[in-house]
């Protein structure tokens, strides 16, 4: 593994040689935009950031910059067919961006809207909850916290297994003790003295992307894996998510660990069941006080599935199912978790040239990615968003803000105001 760290070239992207196809949505820090590199005719997912957002440090901080710093080290790191790969970097004098797969299946919503009543059977609930099960493992075993689950970030890739996607609102969560397995699970990018040139490689690399003298040391990611789950790390105070979706120990700020996670893929599991999430209120005051005062309503005969969403949906972190548990809960019972990545065949395979028309596609005529991410972040402003944010703990409970812009929408041409959809797809 090490090898891999001190010979892992990340490319470099230039603008010019990449064909725009569409603009597929846009995020808390950038638009997302489908294109296809020319030299290697490979479509990939562009996420593309104002350089100036990152260079004035959001509402004086630099919580900005360090998130746009963790996510691409992650992507980096990252050894795991659920997960995706950072695929080049972009720098120009007036954005940054970087580059994963495109995964042409749309998000589990989109799939989602497909089915009958637009709600899943428990059997593909089964298939696509025992993936994200393995994928929140193995970002647990990296001591990261996902922290935003939910369909808009579950992509379906085109061989139809799911890729999890955005880790902007992931933190790495400090080990309580030094003690851990002798055995990894994936690439580590912790700087040692053994890495000290392709820490500084990396570092170097990003900063010429982003012109900042920030080094975000506390940012990057160690991959030493815990010994449990429960006991392996300290809490984090910070206040993210989607509303819908944050766990009622985050609402509280009594500090969080990996357990929000397994909270949010109850939510998951609910809305695949409902067609609806379980708290849901008028206004994110009202969702928050249901999150925190009222049990998920499981309509309909007591099954494995329900039983299992009831033991992720517990109010109480400690007494939540955590993942060894959930792995032997009888909804998954006959499942070989070993064999569940190497299924030929999952539920639903994309067509991917039938269904989203990328062949043959001249692209956007004369888009100006550059202006036309500028026009919608300087016009929205460059703090908007629906997550519930650190810096938006003061106006939580805002209904006026929580309106306004949000990252569950399609970006409407230059339409700063758009309407939901279901088939917007996030990076």
């Amino acid at each position: 593994m090490k090898d891999h760290k001190q010979h892992l070239v990340v490319p470099i992207l230039d603008l010019q040689r990449l064909k725009v196809i569409s603009a597929l949505g846009r995020g808390a820090t950038g638009v997302v935009f489908l294109v296809v590199n020319e030299e290697s005719s490979e479509s990939l997912a562009l996420k593309v950031i104002l350089r100036e957002s990152i260079e004035k440090k959001c509402n004086g901080n630099d919580d900005q910059y360090k998130r746009v710093w963790f996510e691409q080290q992650s992507l980096m790191c990252f050894k795991h067919p659920l997960l995706p790969r950072l695929r080049g970097v972009l720098s120009t004098d007036k954005v940054v961006g970087y580059a994963i797969d495109y995964c042409p299946g749309q998000d589990l919503n989109s799939l989602r809207n497909k089915q009958t009543e637009r709600m899943f059977s428990d059997h593909l609930i089964r298939f696509y909850a025992a993936e994200m099960v393995l994928a929140l493992e193995y970002l647990h075993n990296l001591g990261i916290a996902y922290r935003d689950l939910k369909p808009e970030n579950i992509m379906i890739q085109d061989n139809g297994h799911i890729m999890l996607v955005d880790f902007d609102l992931s933190k790495k969560l400090t080990p309580k003790t030094p003690k851990a397995s002798p055995t990894t699970t994936a690439t580590p990018i912790k700087p040692d003295e053994s890495a000290t040139t392709t820490t500084k490689r990396r570092r170097s690399l990003f900063q010429r992307c982003c012109n900042s003298g920030i080094s975000p040391e506390d940012s990057v990611v160690s991959v030493t894996k815990p010994e449990s789950e429960p006991e392996s790390c300290g809490k984090s105070n910070s206040f993210v998510g989607t509303e819908e979706y944050v766990a009622p120990e985050m609402i509280l700020g009594n500090g969080h660990d990996f357990s929000v996670d397994w909270w949010s893929l109850g939510i998951v599991l609910y809305e695949m069941l409902y067609g609806v999430t379980p708290f849901k209120g008028t206004n994110r005051k009202e969702t928050f006080y249901r999150v925190l005062t009222e049990p998920a309503r499981l309509v309909g005969e007591a099954t494995l599935l329900r039983d299992l969403i009831s033991k992720l949906l517990e109010k109480d972190p400690v007494k939540r199912i955590r993942v060894e548990e959930i792995k032997g809960h009888d909804f998954f019972r006959g499942i070989d978790w070993d064999l569940v990545l190497t299924i030929s065949r999952p539920p639903y395979i994309p067509l991917q040239h039938l269904e989203n028309g990328i062949e043959g596609k001249e692209g956007i005529k004369e888009i100006d990615v550059e202006l036309f991410v500028q026009r919608i972040f300087q016009t929205s402003g460059e703090c908007e968003k629906n997550k519930v944010d650190e810096e938006d703990t003061t106006n939580k409970y805002n209904e006026e803000n929580n309106q306004n812009v949000n990252k569950g929408v399609w970006v409407n041409g230059l339409n700063n105001n758009p309407s939901q959809t279901s088939s917007f797809s996030v990076f």
